[in-house]
């Protein structure tokens, strides 16, 4: 028996066999582009094999009736394989026409099931063959334009095959015909192009000899140019003839056509042809392709199209003919700086910047007002576009280098003023964001030699009569420490991410000379600009943070040492005049690094070191025994206090001051505070801390060398007692001491974990501590009180209350990853986890991610004990819903609706590892069973038990589950409520609800597959399974899981495209809730059907024939098309998504209903 492509394949001969013969004896219609492509989508919908050939003999016709006469000797022989005709007797010198489509239904047949072609099919080697294949094109005209090229019948042929093949609806023939079409066109531009110069040499070699005296000019060479010049001339007509039939019956159609890659292709030529053959290709016509096409949906299409304009724009000979066309795609191209895609954004904008260089005026403020903040964009690249930019509208044109003798000549001290100046005030008025280190960034690429201009910076800082406010001084601080910082470590800022992985030798050799340059330049100035910024901690901080870019060596190999004493004199003011965290870090940090033993001049960084240790601890002692001996302390005892606390802390942090025994001094602190809480929270805060940096500097100590017994028992100590105080402190009145205890405690318990005898440290086993179930329990209940807190809807996110409202979301995260910490590496019960669970749909958008890492992890963990895990959570959930608001009308609550939905994300974490969580699944199926009839109702009453309701989230398992096991579970729940003493007159709603859940497939009613609803996503499922046998009374009573389902049987999507329009229609899948568990989905009403037998996944026969199904399927195209066209102008790049067209969804142009990119339908008028 036939195939219905063979019997497509024999109807398509016949009818070209007809059409042949028919055709020799009527006379040819010169027919448009348009006509063609109705005639070509008259031929697909009357038989989808025929395409190809019903194609190439109008394309044929087309050629021969547009091609002038040509007069011929009688004598001469015909062409090889032309058509001779005598009178009705045909005679084809040529092979059988059938054996070609013979050939080409083949390659169709195999391209189709395969659907890999060479243009597409991954690998190097295809790639090179892509490559080769349009070298090979090429080629063949180079070849031939000498001779071949205008014989009449090879490029006729080749461009009659090329324009049938590309209105093909086989994609890959679509494809690569379409692809040799324009690279075939572009050859032929590059010849008449040459053919244009000859032109132009012989026209001014005929004028040169004609302009000569009667006696010195040459008829015969009159004659020969005249004839030479004719013979260019019809090589010229002929060129364009075939340059015109390739644009008119390749391009026009296929440069909107359903592929991405057959529109790029086609735009990137038509970039090519306006760049090389200006004089013929860039005109209005041809352009407004181009800025039609800038409005794609897909990125491949608009990068080509910018990228082509970008290399009309860059030749400055080109702009004038581009005036129109900006005017009229201006807005497009601006607003395309905002793409979604980066890559088409960079593109974007750097297209706008020769528009700056090339076309004067063209680029308004507004436009260029819509391109700033793009600079402080997350994606470098695009920062660095938008930074060129801004460097070539604002500072180019008044800190120009001007050139002498082709050198160029370095900047003068007036214009590195300029800039800077010019820089300050654009940051400041523009007040687009907070951190100049950004827009340093972005300037770097263009502008780096300026902004590394550190003597012009430090000048402007320290000059006595200079006119900048608090706010330029800050800002230009920024930019010094920013550029430093680029310069010497490479290193975007926060958020931005350069994508290289690394730097190459000459970039490295830059680096670290710049990294010297600097060193020596600011390190005698540093202590100048700390002594003037000294009092202002904005000012001072980013002053500190200079020294990590320094090359700290030059110190002593430049011998200046006195500077570094300055430094460390101004340090020591600093840190006691400030007591600012970022100050105080900053200060640590940069002491640190002084402090290195490698150096020649750690003495003198130690010895300042202790100095100022030394200050601050006997600061410490005076004002903590006035705190201990009086019962009263006014503010500044207070702060002074504190402010010494803070100090010591942030070197504490970086330092190991263990010799000066700060421990027992603030535990007596912490101790007084515990007992009469007459400490203030100002003072306990950093004495925390402090507490906390002593214990880990000395179990620092002890874990490098063996410890005796006596030195781990009294770190012990400290650390229980340390954990009683922050347990004592949990309680406290004040939000800050119970967050920063939970914190201290969290992060000592994990340190203290089982964990850190891992790696050969078995002698610190005396260390590993475990909290006590009271302390566990203070711990959930903090985390309860203080991070599972409904918190305020934000507003725009500029107000003062809103960035307080994001640091507190912060702060609670920390809080809640501590506590997961916890869970996760053993400190607490891993049941504890169920307080955390029982959130995770409630606050997913706040700790969404963070609890359901903490899921995975416990997953990894143990499985089993993780799925009991999350049924306690929901029993935990049911029971206080059940205390609150009684059994009665539980299920239609709001909080038992979020509890269904907590169930399914539950459901939806167990992953598709169906037989893998078999078990489990089973398991927390049979607890929860179990669970919901735990408590019955009283005696003599006939309401339902209390936890029956329990039974409805249940069901929300209920597609993990077995054909089998589903039948298993109905047994053990009519078995278990066969022990209900009192049973319903009518079945209970929960019963009936989780046994509809657990129903099989094969017992729903029948249903016309033709009424499914209608979806957005298609899902692939097995077939249902015939015949399948019951379950055994034995099966019924054990659970016991000693059955494999059967593999699911393998369907072919390689007919998709035949299907009738209800079935391209896909299923609505609600919040990706089921996963493609399809054989174990409950499914109601309609869906049920899909699952009755495999005539599902047959391709049903339509009465009409394939044709019929092949119209609809165009038609609903049709329809989808002229929705979009109304869409198309308006719509913002930001908002397209990339669509996934496949072949089957092809069409031919004249099926489109309205013409997408035409002028005359969008009402824009022609150039």
């Amino acid at each position: 028996m036939s195939s219905p492509l063979q019997r497509a394949a024999g109807g398509a001969k016949r009818a070209l066999s007809a059409s042949s013969s028919s055709s020799a004896s009527l006379p040819f219609d010169d027919r448009d582009s348009n006509h063609t492509s109705e005639g070509n989508s008259d031929s697909l919908l009357a038989d989808e094999g025929s395409d190809f050939e019903d194609s190439l003999n109008r394309s044929v016709k087309k050629r021969a009736a547009k091609r002038p006469p040509k007069t011929t000797p009688v004598a001469k022989h015909p062409k090889k394989g032309s058509r001779v005709v005598h009178g009705h007797n045909r005679k084809q010198s040529e092979p059988p026409a059938n054996d070609l489509f013979s050939a080409v239904k083949a390659a169709k047949s195999d391209m189709q099931d395969s659907g890999y072609y060479p243009l597409t099919a991954p690998g190097p080697s295809w790639k090179k063959f892509q490559g080769s294949f349009c070298e090979f094109v090429r080629t063949l005209v180079c070849q031939c334009q000498y001779s071949l090229l205008y014989d009449g019948f090879p490029m006729d042929n080749l461009i009659s095959l090329l324009t049938g093949l590309s209105d093909s609806q086989v994609r890959a023939f679509r494809h690569t015909s379409t692809l040799a079409a324009m690279k075939l066109m572009t050859s032929l531009v590059r010849v008449a192009l040459q053919l244009s110069l000859h032109q132009d040499n012989n026209q001014r070699q005929y004028e040169a000899e004609r302009n000569k005296g009667p006696g010195q000019r040459a008829p015969e060479r009159l004659e020969s140019l005249l004839e030479k010049r004719k013979e260019l001339q019809e090589h010229q007509e002929e060129i364009e003839g075939m340059m015109n039939a390739l644009f008119r019956g390749v391009f026009v159609h296929r440069y909107r056509d359903v592929l991405p890659e057959i529109r790029a292709i086609c735009i990137e030529e038509i970039g090519c042809w306006m760049q090389s053959y200006s004089t013929s290709f860039l005109t209005d016509s041809y352009l407004k392709y181009i800025g039609w096409t800038l409005h794609d949906k897909h990125r491949e299409v608009r990068l080509k199209c910018l990228k082509a304009l970008k290399g009309l724009y860059g030749n400055r000979d080109l702009t004038a003919r581009l005036e129109l066309f900006t005017s009229r795609f201006k807005d497009r191209m601006v607003s395309m700086v905002m793409d979604k895609e980066y890559d088409v954004a960079v593109e974007a904008v750097r297209l706008l910047i020769l528009i700056l260089k090339n076309m004067e005026g063209v680029l308004t403020d507004a436009d260029c007002e819509s391109i700033y903040p793009v600079v402080y964009a997350s994606n470098r690249g695009l920062a660095s576009a938008a930074g060129e930019f801004l460097y070539w509208k604002l500072f180019y044109p008044e800190c120009e280098i001007r050139t002498i003798g082709g050198r160029e000549r370095r900047q003068s001290p007036g214009a590195q003023r300029t800039f800077f100046q010019l820089l300050l005030s654009f940051f400041v008025e523009s007040e687009l964001h907070d951190h100049a280190a950004y827009l340093v960034d972005s300037l770097w690429d263009c502008a780096g030699a300026q902004l590394k201009d550190w003597e012009s910076l430090t000048s402007l800082l320290l000059e006595k009569d200079q006119n900048l406010g608090d706010v330029q001084e800050s800002t230009l601080i920024e930019i010094l420490v920013s550029s430093a910082r680029q310069a010497s470590e490479g290193h975007p800022p926060v958020g931005r991410v350069t994508g290289r992985k690394g730097l190459t030798s000459k970039e490295r050799k830059t680096q670290a000379d710049d990294r010297v340059k600097l060193t020596e330049h600011l390190i005698p100035l540093l202590p100048q600009l700390l002594a003037k910024f000294s009092a202002d901690a904005e000012k001072v901080t980013p002053l500190l943070r200079l020294l990590s870019s320094f090359d700290l060596h030059i110190y002593c190999t430049g011998r200046l040492e006195k500077h570094l004493e300055l430094f460390l004199q101004q340090l020591q003011e600093v840190v006691v005049k400030h007591a600012e965290p970022a100050v105080l870090e900053a200060g640590a940090h940069a002491l640190y690094l002084l402090c290195n033993p490698e150096f020649t001049f750690f003495s003198r960084a130690d010895f300042a070191r202790s100095q100022l240790v030394d200050l601050l601890t006997d600061r410490f002692q005076q004002e903590l025994e006035e705190l201990l001996q009086s019962s009263f302390l006014d503010e500044d005892e207070v702060y002074n206090l504190a402010a010494t606390l803070k100090r010591l802390s942030a070197f504490y942090n970086a330092h190991d001051l263990t010799r000066w025994e700060l421990y027992e001094p603030c535990c007596q602190l912490l101790q007084k505070a515990v007992d009469t809480g007459e400490v203030p929270h100002q003072v306990i805060l950093p004495a925390l801390t402090l507490v906390y940096f002593s214990i880990l500097w000395t179990l620092t100590h002890i874990s490098k060398s063996d410890a005796s017994q006596k030195q781990l028992s009294s770190l012990r100590d400290r650390m229980v007692a340390f954990c009683e105080l922050c347990q004592s402190c949990l309680s406290d009145v004040d939000t800050e001491i119970q967050e920063q205890a939970f914190v201290l405690l969290s992060d000592l318990l994990l340190i203290f974990s089982p964990q850190m005898i891992v790696g050969g440290r078995d002698f610190l086993r005396p260390l590993v501590f475990f909290p006590e179930a009271t302390l566990q329990s203070e711990l959930a209940s903090f985390l309860m009180d203080h991070v599972f807190i409904q918190l305020g809807d934000l507003g725009s996110g500029g107000s003062q209350e809103d960035h307080l409202q994001i640091e507190r979301l912060h702060q609670r995260r920390r809080l809640l990853a501590g506590f997961c910490k916890l869970l996760l590496y053993g400190v607490l019960e891993m049941d504890a986890a169920s307080d955390v669970f029982k959130h995770y749909n409630k606050f997913y958008n706040d700790y969404g991610d963070i609890i359901k890492e903490t899921l995975t992890r416990a997953r990894q963990i143990d499985r089993s004990h993780c799925s009991r895990i999350l049924l306690l959570s929901l029993k935990q959930l049911y029971t206080e819903l059940l205390q609150d608001h009684g059994p009665q009308g539980l299920n239609e609550l709001p909080a038992f609706i979020e509890m269904r939905d907590l169930a399914r994300r539950f459901a939806l974490s167990f992953g598709p590892q169906q037989l893998q969580n078999r078990d489990l699944v089973v398991m927390l199926h049979k607890e929860g069973i179990k669970f919901s009839l735990s408590e019955l109702p009283p005696a003599g009453s006939s309401d339902q038990p209390p936890n029956l309701a329990f039974l409805e989230l249940l069901s929300e398992f209920s597609p993990r589950l077995f054909h089998q096991d589903k039948q298993l579970l109905l047994s053990y729940l009519e078995k278990c409520l066969q022990q209900v003493s009192q049973a319903p007159g009518r079945p209970w709603g929960p019963v009936t609800t989780y046994c509809h859940s657990l129903s099989p497939v094969e017992n729903t009613a029948e249903t016309s597959p033709q009424v499914l609803p209608s979806s957005k996503r298609r899902r692939v499922e097995g077939p249902a399974k015939h015949n399948r046998e019951d379950v055994s009374p034995s099966q019924e009573e054990s659970l016991k899981l000693n059955s494999i389902p059967p593999t699911p049987t393998l369907t072919s999507t390689a007919v998709k495209s035949r299907q009738p329009l209800w079935g391209l229609e896909e299923m609505e899948e609600e919040d990706g809730s089921e996963l493609d568990f399809a054989q174990g989905q409950p499914l109601a009403g309609t869906q049920r059907s899909r699952f009755l037998g495999p005539q599902y996944f047959q391709t049903p026969r339509n009465p009409s024939g394939p044709g019929l199904g092949n119209q609809l399927m165009r038609l609903s195209l049709m329809e989808e098309d002229e929705q979009e066209e109304l869409e198309m102008q308006d719509e913002s790049s930001e908002e397209r998504q990339d669509t996934d067209m496949q072949a089957s969804s092809y069409s031919s142009p004249s099926e489109y209903g309205l013409d997408l990119l035409d002028s005359t339908e969008l009402d824009v008028e022609d150039f």
